[in-house]
């Protein structure tokens, strides 16, 4: 999809703060109100915006232990595969999950209180799926950048 000057404004505006009025839209990309609801709804359908969510602090509800985890399949064949990525999809500590090349399989962000809860998923779920050959973990000392906008 092609995006204009006002397109990219108006996501970059959206990714800042997507509680934004449309009103208020409006006043800084100099459109109508009923021009910034049709550019909007264009980009939902388009499926370009895909959804809104809130993002949360992590400090503030005690979980800011952040843990990235390497895994390493006993065999690569589809079925293990599937069955892990089903598996994984279903751990609530799971942020995010990357299928990767080089010497791991996979890349897991985790997010849990403490050591000692990210010991007890490491034991009692991960390590519990079938398939895994091995992991390597890395502890977050400090976040240096974090955004969820993408630049156009």
């Amino acid at each position: 999809m092609v995006f204009d000057n006002i397109d990219k404004k108006l996501l970059k505006l959206l990714q800042t703060d997507s509680k934004q009025t449309n009103k208020a839209l409006s006043n800084v990309l100099g459109l109508s109100v009923t021009a910034v609801y049709e550019r909007i709804k264009k980009l939902e359908n388009k499926g370009v915006i895909n959804r809104y969510v809130a993002l949360v602090d992590k400090r503030a509800v005690d979980k800011d232990f952040v843990a990235f985890c390497h895994v390493k399949l006993i065999q690569h064949s589809q079925e293990y595969v599937i069955k892990f990525e089903r598996e994984v999809n279903k751990l609530e500590e799971v942020l995010e999950c990357y299928h990767l090349s080089g010497d791991y399989d996979y890349l897991l962000k985790v997010l849990v209180k403490d050591m000692k809860a990210f010991r007890e998923f490491m034991v009692k779920k991960l390590t519990k799926i079938d398939h895994i050959g091995s992991t390597h973990s890395m502890f977050m000392i400090s976040q240096v950048k974090h955004t969820t906008a993408i630049t156009l």
